[in-house]
């Protein structure tokens, strides 16, 4: 990634009218005189420089600001609480064009831009929830999940077009893709540094929805959830912690920054995900030799035996993690718990994303999805990265694999994150943890005992809470199981866990009916075990 230019050389454009324009005019006047500058300035509001070789000009428009870069014009919203962060956005119309769209960059102190793309609900945008998507990897862009799962449109013919989804997430909901930490996707650092650790970026998020609801004040008072798939299962609880400390810093006074808004924060939904490695290691042995779709057909084998045998140390390694934090105790244990129980999964060549699948990398990618490597294709397309605003020179990966193993290298993956939630439940933060039963990665056994295992008001009658069906109800098929506590049945519950039945890591690809049907049913409140006749009478 060609790293930019943080030269600043600024010069100032005359414009020969009066008016402020809608685009600047580009005419360059060498400044001799001071008093022309006054003059001249009384009738323009634009300023020109360079940042190394690209040429930037900046101009207001109806109390807007805009900047122009890299031929590409922005509109470029500040906030008076944040000094260093800005938002730097066009309106694209890519994927879908029936539906309000925003995207581009928070631009963190000059040398940190997180790429965001931004889609309205297809129906009542102004009534629907406000969702915020992450991917995981670490590493991955949240574009993948755009064009792979649950964005308004699918990557199709091998990276040339892409196609309608009808069972996109914007069915139901505002949703915002962020790219983040930095080296992400779009995302990039000048200087060429990276975030390392799931906490250090959550400041950085919750920056950039002060900055998007000040601009789009129409979301400010919707209810907004945070959900994240696989490694983002460690970046949710993090940010959601963030945004819960700063709406009660606010609520007490102690922050007073002018502009600052509560955000609405309901809720947690996480898929897939890695959360609280203690439990989630510890049931790989019972998942690829016992579960629903085990990858050792035999519980007995010496496969299955050897991986049992590694379950005690690889605890006492993460137990040892959770009890310092430290990179010097999780970096041994996340090494430790991959090597002896990841790795004879891999081993196997099935695709442990869904291991219903054998994975040939030769064509289907380091992860298994050739339609991975079409997104690349496609977001690499100059006329796509032009409507999307961004810098032709940066080059889009669905995975940057240095960002990932800067995170191995702190022991990030060995860490509790799950520690983070009690508190966010215990203040009326509804959570959502929801796993297909055919990945292997982040499997649904561990994710449903470290849910069973997490210390809330909700624990004891979580635990004494048996499975019971979920039935979509467009089809009225039957897609998963669901244990759920709080709300007495007559909402989708406090804390809950979802068993999607023949979906790998990535539910809303395997399942798009069922994820949206989740989805729809969690963000209105509505018990997932009703069926169809039930579900009337809450006028669905």
């Amino acid at each position: 990634m060609k790293a930019l230019s943080t030269t600043l050389l600024p010069l100032l454009t005359l414009l020969a009218s009066t008016a402020v324009l809608a685009v600047p005019t580009g005419e360059q006047v060498v400044l001799d005189d001071l008093s022309r500058v006054a003059k001249d300035w009384q009738h323009a509001a634009e300023d020109v420089f360079h940042k190394g070789e690209q040429r930037v000009q900046k101009w207001m428009q109806d109390g807007r600001e805009f900047i122009k870069q890299h031929d590409m014009t922005y509109e470029l919203v500040s906030h008076p609480a944040f000094g260093e962060h800005k938002l730097r956005m066009t309106e694209p119309t890519l994927c879908d064009p029936t539906v309000q769209q925003a995207s581009g960059y928070l631009d963190i102190a000059d040398d940190k831009h997180l790429f965001f793309w931004f889609f309205e609900a297809r129906e009542n945008p102004e009534d629907a929830p406000l969702v915020l998507w992450l991917n995981g990897g670490p590493g991955c862009s949240s574009t993948t999940g755009l064009l792979f799962e649950l964005g308004p449109c699918r990557i199709a013919d091998e990276g040339k077009g892409v196609t309608r989804n009808d069972h996109s997430w914007t069915e139901a909901a505002n949703v915002i893709f962020l790219d983040q930490p930095v080296n992400v996707g779009y995302s990039y650092a000048d200087d060429g540094t990276s975030v390392n650790t799931s906490p250090v970026a959550a400041e950085d998020v919750w920056a950039f929805l002060e900055l998007f609801i000040s601009r789009f004040p129409k979301y400010a008072k919707l209810p907004f959830h945070i959900a994240a798939e696989s490694y983002g299962g460690m970046y949710a609880p993090s940010i959601a912690s963030v945004v819960h400390h700063k709406n009660q810093d606010l609520l007490r006074g102690a922050l007073t920054a002018p502009g600052l808004q509560h955000i609405n924060l309901a809720s947690i939904l996480v898929g897939n995900g890695l959360t609280d490695p203690y439990h989630q290691f510890a049931s790989v042995p019972d998942a690829a030799c016992e579960g629903e779709f085990p990858v050792f057909s035999d519980p007995q084998s010496a496969q299955c035996q050897a991986l049992r045998t590694k379950v005690p140390t690889c605890q006492r390694l993460i137990q040892s993690c959770y009890n310092y934090d430290s990179r010097f105790t999780c970096v041994p244990a996340l090494m430790y718990c991959n090597s002896q129980l990841m790795a004879p999964v891999v081993q196997t060549g099935k695709n442990i994303y869904d291991v219903r699948k054998d994975c040939d990398r030769s064509t289907d990618g380091q992860l298994c999805y050739k339609e991975l490597q079409w997104i690349e294709t496609w977001m690499n397309l100059p006329e796509v990265k032009k409507v999307l605003g961004v810098n032709p020179s940066l080059n889009f990966e669905s995975c940057n694999m240095q960002v990932n193993q800067a995170f191995a290298f702190q022991g990030d993956g060995a860490r509790n994150r799950a520690k983070l939630l009690p508190e966010l439940v215990e203040n009326g933060i509804r959570v959502l943890i929801y796993a297909g039963d055919a990945d292997m990665a982040c499997n649904y056994l561990g994710n449903e005992r470290w849910v069973e295992e997490l210390e809330t008001k909700f624990q004891p009658e979580f635990k004494k809470t048996v499975k019971q069906p979920w039935v979509t109800l467009g089809k009225g098929d039957l897609s998963g199981w669901v244990r759920s506590a709080g709300g007495d049945g007559f909402t989708a519950g406090n804390i809950t866990y979802v068993q999607v039945h023949a979906a790998g890591h990535m539910v809303p690809f395997d399942q798009p009916e069922a994820s949206l049907d989740l989805l729809s049913r969690w963000l209105a409140d509505i018990p997932l075990t009703l069926n169809v006749t039930e579900a009337r009478t809450y006028g669905w």
